[in-house]
Formats: C-alpha cells, sequence, structure tokens
C-alpha cells in the first residue's frame, strides 16, 4: 500500500527596503519553514504571497503598493508586513483583497496570518525544524539586528512612530546568534540597527555572562567580542557618541573592520538644528582627523540630504565647504522629500524642486571627486578582497575591500581568477581605479 504524503503549502516572499527589514524576512520565513512552509521563488506555485513593505518616504510607500498590486494581480492571496502595515487603511482602500496586514517585526502575526490562509496539512514529515535559519542574503555575509526602534526625534523621520523606541536585544543572545551564523559560513558580519551607537542604553548597559565572562550590552564591549569571532565585522548607522572613539583602536587591531557608517545628514549648524540633530560639525573634523591618525585605512561613509526646508545657498556651500575638509570615503545624498507624519513637513521655506536638483547634482560631483582622488591613491597597494560572485566563463571575479559594504559602496574587479569562490578573502594587487571601484589581481597573476 502506497501512502501519499501531503504537500507542504508553498510561500512566496517579495522584501523591500532597507537590512533590516531583510532580517525581519528572513526571521519570518525561517519560522515558517519550522512549520512546515516551503518557499516559492515566483508567484505562480505560491499559496500566498508575503510582501514586507518599506515606510519611511512616501516614494518607499509607493513602491510597496505597487509591489503589493503586483502580487495581487500575479497571485491574488496575498498578506502585507513591514513598515508600512502600520498604515492598514491606506492598503485595505486600494487592495480590499489582501489577507492580512501587520505592522513591522511583528512576527507572530504575520506567521500566524499565513497558517489562517494557508493551512500546513498534519504530517510528521512536514513539521521539522530547519537545519539553520534561512538566509535571504549570499552564504558568507550576513546582517546582525541588535536593536529595534529609535530614541531620537529627527524631523524628517517618522521612524520611531513606525518602530517604537530603542528595544536592544541581550549582547549573548547576540554573540550567540553571530556565532551560529559564522559556524554555518559568515565571512562577514554586518552590524545594524536604527542607531548602533546607542545599543544597550535602554537596559542600562546590562552584562551578561558569556564564555566564562561578562560582556556589557554596548557598542564596544559587542563589537570587541563579535571581532573574536573570526569573521569581518562592519558597524552600519553609527551616530558620533563620544564612547565611538573607543571602537577606533579594535580597528587598529583588526578586531573590527575600519569601517564607520555615519548618517551625518548635513553640516550646517543651522540646518541641523532644524532637523532636531547635533550640531557639532566642526568636532566632528576634527574626531575624523584624530581617528584616522589611530587607524589611516579607516573609511567613513555617510548619507545627506540636501534641499531640507530652508536651506539657504549658503547652508549648501557650508555643506560642499565641509565635505572638502571631512574627504569622506563613500557618500550618498538624497533630495529631502516630505513624509506624512514628519514634522519637517511644517517647516517654512520649501525648497524649490529645481534647486533640491541642482544642489544635489553638486553635492554628488564634489562626493565623487573625492571618491576618485582616494581610489587613485589605491593603485599599487595590496587589500584584503572579500569575493562575492565569480564569472568562471571570462575568468573574472567581483568583490569588496574592507572600505566597501554590499549593494552601497563600491567594488573590486578582479582579471584571471575565475578558479575563486563566493566567500574567499584574498590578497588583491590594486592596478587602477575609477571614481568608486577598483581592478585588480591577484599577485602574480
Amino acid at each position: 500500500m502506497t501512502t501519499t504524503l501531503p504537500s507542504a503549502p508553498k510561500v512566496g516572499m517579495v522584501s523591500l527596503g532597507c537590512p533590516k527589514a531583510l532580517v525581519d524576512s528572513e526571521r519570518i520565513l525561517t519560522k515558517l519553514r519550522a512549520d512546515g512552509y516551503e518557499m516559492s521563488g515566483n508567484y505562480d506555485d505560491a499559496d500566498v504571497v508575503l510582501v514586507n513593505t518599506c515606510g519611511f518616504l512616501d516614494s518607499a510607500k509607493e513602491e510597496s503598493l505597487e509591489a503589493i498590486g503586483e502580487a495581487i494581480a500575479e497571485n491574488g492571496r496575498v498578506i502585507v508586513t513591514g513598515c508600512m502595515g502600520n498604515e492598514a487603511e491606506v492598503i485595505r482602500q486600494r487592495f480590499p483583497g489582501v489577507l492580512a496586514v501587520t505592522g513591522p517585526h511583528q512576527y507572530e502575526a504575520v506567521v500566524g496570518a499565513v497558517h489562517e490562509a494557508a493551512p500546513v496539512p498534519p504530517s510528521p514529515f512536514l513539521n521539522l525544524v530547519p537545519e539553520r535559519d534561512l538566509k535571504l542574503t549570499p552564504r558568507h555575509y550576513s546582517y546582525l539586528k541588535i536593536s529595534e526602534g529609535c530614541n531620537h526625534r529627527c524631523a524628517f523621520c517618522i521612524i520611531p512612530s513606525i518602530r517604537g523606541d530603542l528595544v536592544s536585544r541581550r549582547p549573548d543572545a547576540i554573540l550567540r546568534e553571530a556565532e551560529k551564523l559564522v559556524q554555518a559560513g559568515t565571512k562577514e558580519l554586518l552590524v545594524i540597527s536604527q542607531d548602533t551607537s546607542a545599543y544597550g542604553v535602554d537596559i542600562r548597559h546590562q552584562p551578561r555572562a558569556w564564555k566564562g565572562g561578562e560582556v556589557r550590552a554596548h557598542m564596544t564591549d559587542l563589537a570587541r567580542e563579535l571581532g573574536r569571532l573570526g569573521a569581518w565585522v562592519r558597524l552600519h548607522y553609527v551616530y558620533p557618541y563620544p564612547h565611538v572613539d573607543q571602537v577606533i583602536p579594535l580597528m587598529a587591531e583588526g578586531l573590527v573592520l575600519p569601517y564607520l557608517d555615519i548618517p551625518f545628514q548635513h553640516a550646517s549648524p543651522k540646518v541641523l538644528k532644524a532637523m532636531k540633530r547635533p550640531a557639532n560639525e566642526a568636532k566632528v573634523l576634527e574626531r575624523l582627523k584624530a581617528w584616522r591618525a589611530i587607524c589611516p585605512d579607516i573609511a567613513v561613509r555617510s548619507s545627506f540630504v540636501v534641499g531640507f526646508p530652508g536651506e539657504t545657498e549658503e547652508d549648501f556651500q557650508y555643506l560642499l565647504d565641509w565635505l572638502d575638509e571631512a574627504q569622506l570615503d563613500r557618500v550618498g545624498a538624497f533630495r529631502f522629500e516630505p513624509v506624512e507624519g514628519a514634522a519637517a513637513n511644517a517647516l517654512p521655506d520649501p525648497v524649490p524642486e529645481e534647486v533640491k536638483e541642482e544642489r544635489y547634482a553638486r553635492v554628488m560631483e564634489k562626493t565623487a571627486a573625492i571618491s576618485a582622488a582616494k581610489q587613485r591613491a589605491k593603485i599599487g597597494r595590496t587589500l584584503d578582497v572579500i569575493i562575492d560572485a565569480v564569472d568562471a566563463e571570462d575568468g573574472g571575479a567581483t568583490g569588496r575591500s574592507k572600505a566597501d559594504a554590499p549593494e552601497i559602496d563600491g567594488e573590486v574587479h578582479l582579471r584571471d581568477a575565475g578558479h575563486l569562490k563566493p566567500g574567499d578573502i584574498v590578497s588583491v594587487v590594486i592596478e587602477d581605479a575609477d571614481d568608486h571601484d577598483l581592478f585588480g589581481a591577484l599577485p602574480g597573476a
């Protein structure tokens, strides 16, 4: 007698927004896998489709709504979660057919909605715990979320209203997750949160037992312990609080990558005050100089908003002059965009769209020139590079130096490297450079 086993329901996932949302998607899919679901890479054979939305900017909201619409058109059975889930009425008004809407990091709610929409048939063969967490990133790098929410109240941002105030994870729980990731093949840990520097403030930096000792819930202690796991450790979304200075020696020692992602947003004291952000741009320049003295290879990336309400030509020129002095390695710029619910919307003197475009072009031209000069200075050096992709057909490979985070920074393109594989960390002689990328080969190639 042949027994026909029940088939597992399949779940599709569309994940939008920042790496923090990507971590949420991975956690949701891991739980669903543990509950007996299979993952689907297309709309056609999925029993239900999850859309993890972004709600930070109006343009991101529109992208999320378009993704929901596409999922409904292609599949019809859609569950919405993520940051835009807080605007359930807007979503349901436009798409009354959605099965459920949940907010950000509401894992139990979204998993429960999937169970209701596509129940798993009872079977001892389906309800199995997966061997390891499901990942949406390549095996060799992983995002490591250390906290949720934010205590800042920046005028242009609605993250606290979406994700709440700062809630830090226990340091031992973070380190256990990181250890498991490294054991599973992760070569680079990308530390993320809304405000990495504030990690542990809400739990008074309470220490926890770890490896026969204690580790505080503090960015410096956490970075040191992560660095001892043997993987590259890259710090993102670091506000320049005074204690950040304590992390720079860890970079000089090689425990943490010499890389800081600091969201400065502007340099003009007047604009920073209007943004409700710390206006200490002069002191930041002094600290950048001190950091480079301790760790000459440190790469600093940042993002800036142009066209904020009230920004004058004088304010913008102040930013350009500041960038000349700061000599940041990586810079992203954004045109100010009103976000529903943000305090900045009520500020006077909005900047015309054509002026925003002109300033955006100028700041990108300025920072591209700085980046190009920094890249050219690396020609002739030998750098460690982590390989992301290999083209066996043409023998090339693409990777990143310690100064490059995945997807947002530059790349290193290698010739005669078809024998490498993703996750390899190799020494590369830099032979050429453009504004953002490097070109090189293995020594002796």
